[in-house]
Order: structure tokens, then sequence, then C-alpha cells
């Protein structure tokens, strides 16, 4: 079994279990937690959207929100346009994207996991998105055509890839010419330890994945991207690695760039 093949299959592990143990009250939330139920301490995140932008989703989908960062609002969607979130989870920004690219917009969910999948979908049913797909697929060979998406967006997702450079050029592959990408992920001042890469533990919980902001810019460089801007935005999970012998600092960072018209 390849290094890649067994952390897919913990970080499915990890999140699946999180989506299976989720129960919904069916009710209207606005304090969404980054972590999620049932999650464990390795989530340091808090909450970051704003209560207005959740005001009309069920706790259904805000409860499952396990995002570092708010991409929606950095994207800038536009009517009409077509948008791909990367990670999508329960649906939480792709709900969001779906109302403000409007009727005449599609936004297309990719999620390797059956359980968040299954959530996702249950969602649209609920609140009747007519323009919102999700799809099962690995961020790394997107199920999604060439030059088909206006904007992408991803919300702490790209950090629990084996390959990141992989999810660039396939974020590139599918992008129109100047088409943009929003990202929140998580990064690092400096490199992780080998013992802390081989912990699935803090893979799973968006720590030992990332990595170095000069890194991270570099690979999303070299896959072709331009105008690309890395912004720090919060201290990430100092709890759970602070006391970590050699752990760097890790951040959560906003993330974005576009490809070339």
């Amino acid at each position: 079994m390849s290094a890649n093949t067994t952390i897919h299959e913990e970080v499915q592990k990890h999140y699946g279990g999180i989506a299976s143990a989720f129960v919904s009250t069916d009710s209207i939330q606005s304090n969404a937690s980054c972590c999620g139920p049932s999650s464990d301490a390795s989530c340091g995140c808090g909450e970051f959207y704003d209560a207005e932008q959740l005001k009309d989703l069920p706790d259904s989908v805000t409860g499952l929100s396990l995002g570092c960062g708010d991409p929606v609002t950095i994207a800038g969607f536009k009517p009409g346009e077509t948008v791909l979130d990367l990670g999508s989870g329960a649906g939480i920004d792709v709900f969001q994207a779906a109302s403000q690219v409007g009727p005449t917009g599609h936004v297309i969910g990719v999620d390797m996991t059956p359980q968040m999948l299954e959530k996702a979908n249950a969602n649209k049913a609920k609140l009747n998105a007519e323009n919102v797909e999700f799809r099962e697929g690995y961020i790394e060979a997107l199920p999604v055509e060439d030059n088909s998406i206006d904007v992408i967006m991803s919300n702490c997702v790209i950090n629990l890839s084996p390959d990141i450079p992989a999810v660039f050029r396939e974020a590139l592959r599918v992008l129109k010419p100047g088409g943009r990408f929003s990202i929140s992920d998580v990064v690092t001042e400096g490199d992780m330890t080998p013992a802390m890469r081989k912990d699935m533990d803090l893979w799973a919980g968006c720590v030992s994945g990332a990595i170095d902001v000069n890194d991270y810019n570099a690979v999303i460089s070299e896959a072709g991207f331009v105008d690309v801007q890395i912004v720090d935005k919060a201290q990430y999970a100092e709890n759970v690695i602070g006391a970590l012998p050699g752990a760097p600092r890790v951040f959560s960072a906003r993330i974005t760039g576009r490809k070339p018209s």
C-alpha cells in the first residue's frame, strides 16, 4: 500500500466518522464551529463566518463545518459563474456560493468521503438547491472537465492531500483561462519533523500535512498560476503542536490567485 493511499484512507476514515456521528437538530443556527461535532483536539480553529452568512442554513450544514477560514467572502462570486469546491464536506461553502451565483450559475462540490457526500446530498434536497451538485472524487484527480470552472474554492482541505502539487495542477486544468481561486488553508513557518509527518492523527487534524508557506507559494506558481497572494489570518492548533519538540508555527491563511488568460 502506498503512502498516498494510506493518507487518503486515514483522512477518509476520520471525516467519515465525524459525518456518521453527527445528528442534526434541524434548527437554523449561525454559530458553526470549524471543528464540528465529534472532532478532537487536533482541530484548533475558531468561528470564521459572519452570522448573517449562515442565517438561512440549517445546522445539518453549519454543524458540519470543518474549515479554517471563509473562502466565500473573498471569492467575490458573480451571478452565472460556475464554481468548484475542493473537499466540499456537508456543503457549507457550496450552499453559500450557490445563493450568490444564482439560478444561472452552478456549484460543484467534490469530496472523497461517502458519508460526507450523503450528508451533502441530503442538505441539497432539504434546501432545494437546484444549481448544486456533489461528485465523489479525489482533489488530485478531479472528476471535472478541462477549462470549465470560473472559480475554485477550498476550505482547510488541500493540506490533507498527500500530493499538493497535483491538486494545483488539476486546479489549473479545470479552470477557464482567467479563472481564479479562493482558498483557506493551513500552512507553516518551517518544516514539520519526520515524526509529525508520520502521525496520521495529526495529519487528519489538518496539522502534519501542512507545508511551509514559501513552499506552498512555489507549488502554486510552478503549477502555472499568477497573481498569487498568501495572507496570514490566524494562529492554528497552537494548543496541539505548541508543546511538540521541533514544531513550526502553524497558521490559517487566505490564498488567492488566477489562471493566466
